[in-house]
């Protein structure tokens, strides 16, 4: 066994800005990268995007264009203590005339006091500071660190850009595919240049004499054992998707909705957790102007818990179609916002006496419900112009339904109690 052997994803790493595959948004020329190659401009910058599309190497490229010398670090097996040796020796190679890049991967795992210790060495030249993140750096890296770091946004690769990997690999490497290979390979790495890398070389065992050194597509699926996605199912990644299912299900778009879903399922999302997200929908963005929605969402919750998976999906994914279609109103949703901002900024107001129970004789003798009005007992239960609000408070309409739905119909009826309530009769 070779103890010296270094897995295809570092040999095959590119050494050259030509050789790097993806990223055009930053790298294509008059890009903000692409100035920074041009101009040698060294600057501290935060690398944000999802694994294998290139980050840690983006950052040796641009230390080397950069002519700094290369302190690389992880967050997972770092801390003070190694940040406090890297600053000294970068504290030593400035006084030798030589610039420092000290790169930190998974710069979301350092707390904030980690962080902390790099700020008087970013601010002072000592270091250019180059963190990789697979994380939103607005919540997880310090708003002090941030300030004084450009963030570059990284993608995920696309199917044609993989396909390029490969065929460079595949040259590398010293291994052919076919065509079905091929495509089933870039689509199991689902936008990681990496996972691809590590599947190829699983894949360079497969080949014998019998398939002429020409890898199949069976080969293939044997070698990469799992075609599972890319989900981080605590990370950013999860709630872009839930925004994404959220915001399709309010325009109507059955088809993005039915998509978004799937692939949350795919990826091993709690149905449970998809369940209660589908709830709030249909109370947030439909409302009264549907409310068979709210009870098709909860069933929908219930049959999962009994059927279990996979069959209790589907009843998500049909929750998901009917909402979809239905007709929407956030009215409802406003008006409880906007009552919740009323009480909590105003003073509490006595509830009027007329409005209180008199369950014993004292509190009768006290006007407790003196005056109230059984609506039951009044024309059209509806005892018009009485108040119920506190003595002397007036309140605009909170609740404004819409045309939609169910809610043309709660409009007119409240039109009705208005005109009523305003002839006293």
């Amino acid at each position: 066994m070779d103890n010296h052997y270094t897995p295809w994803a570092h040999q095959f790493r590119p050494t050259s800005l030509k050789d790097f595959i993806g990223q055009r948004h930053l790298l294509d020329t008059g890009k903000p990268l692409a100035t920074a190659f041009t101009t040698k401009k060294a600057h501290s910058m935060i690398l944000w995007g999802p694994p294998g599309v290139g980050k840690t190497t983006l950052a040796r490229l641009l230390a080397e264009q950069f002519d700094c010398q290369w302190l690389p670090f992880s967050a997972v097996f770092s801390g003070v203590k190694d940040i406090r040796l890297a600053i000294a020796q970068a504290q030593t190679w400035r006084q030798s005339g030589l610039s420092t890049m000290l790169f930190i991967d998974e710069i979301h795992r350092f707390n904030k006091a980690q962080q902390d210790a790099l700020l008087p060495y970013v601010e002072n030249g000592t270091i250019y500071f180059v963190g990789a993140t697979t994380e939103n750096p607005s919540f997880e890296v310090n708003s002090a660190l941030l300030s004084r770091t450009q963030v570059y946004v990284l993608k995920s690769l696309s199917f044609e850009e993989l396909g390029a990997i490969l065929e460079k690999i595949q040259q590398l490497g010293g291994v052919q595919f076919s065509v079905e290979a091929k495509e089933w390979l870039v689509r199991c790495a689902d936008g990681d240049g990496r996972r691809l890398i590590n599947s190829l070389e699983q894949c360079k065992g497969m080949a014998s004499e019998a398939t002429g050194g020409l890898i199949g597509l069976a080969e293939a699926e044997q070698a990469v054992a799992s075609a599972s996605k890319i989900f981080d199912k605590r990370g950013d990644l999860f709630y872009d998707h839930i925004s994404a299912l959220h915001k399709s299900v309010r325009g109507s778009d059955v088809q993005a909705s039915l998509y978004w879903l799937c692939r949350m399922l795919d990826a091993g999302v709690d149905p449970r957790y998809l369940a209660r997200r589908i709830l709030r929908m249909a109370w947030e963005d439909i409302g009264l102007a549907d409310p068979r929605a709210m009870q098709i969402a909860n069933d929908a919750a219930q049959t999962y818990d009994r059927l279990g998976s996979p069959e209790g999906e589907l009843a998500l994914a049909q929750t998901v179609i009917y909402l979809s279609v239905a007709a929407k109103s956030n009215a409802g949703y406003k008006a409880y916002q906007q009552a919740m901002d009323f009480v909590r900024t105003h003073p509490s107001l006595d509830v009027p006496l007329h409005l209180r129970n008199a369950p014993t004789a004292l509190m009768k003798d006290l006007d407790y419900g003196k005056n109230y009005r059984y609506a039951h007992d009044e024309p059209q239960v509806l005892a018009a112009g009485e108040n119920y609000l506190p003595t002397g408070l007036t309140l605009a309409p909170w609740y404004q339904p819409t045309e939609h739905g169910l809610e043309s119909k709660i409009k007119q009826k409240l039109q009705w109690i208005w005109e009523r309530n305003k002839k006293g009769v």
